[in-house]
């Protein structure tokens, strides 16, 4: 069945790149949540065994962290250094989804 005004396949085409920064953002996102929450976690640990293991799971959260910004950085999926590229890119893909919907 097809739309009657994009068919599956200009749909796909067209979603393709945002998948892989839809992935990237969410896990992203994800790991900043695991360093938060590790971090508040050893702040109320109540034994040196229990801050010690969360203490190993809060520096395996921020290295997988800086692994997932640095991918995104290299490709150009994340601009923490420059506001204006980061706004750019963030309007770039918003007008990009706007004209899918409009188009479907």
């Amino acid at each position: 069945m097809m739309s009657t005004t994009m068919t599956k396949e200009m749909l796909v085409k067209a979603i393709k790149p945002m998948d892989d920064l839809a992935i990237a953002t969410d896990l992203l996102l994800s790991a900043k949540s695991a360093v938060r929450t590790y971090a508040i976690a050893l702040t109320e640990a109540a034994t040196p065994r229990v801050r010690k293991a969360l203490r190993s799971q809060l520096d395996t959260a921020i290295d997988t962290h800086q692994k997932i910004a640095d991918y995104m950085i290299k490709n150009e999926m994340y601009h923490p250094y420059s506001i204006d590229e980061q706004v750019e890119h963030d309007l770039e893909k918003s007008d990009k989804v706007l004209g899918l919907v409009k188009e479907v």
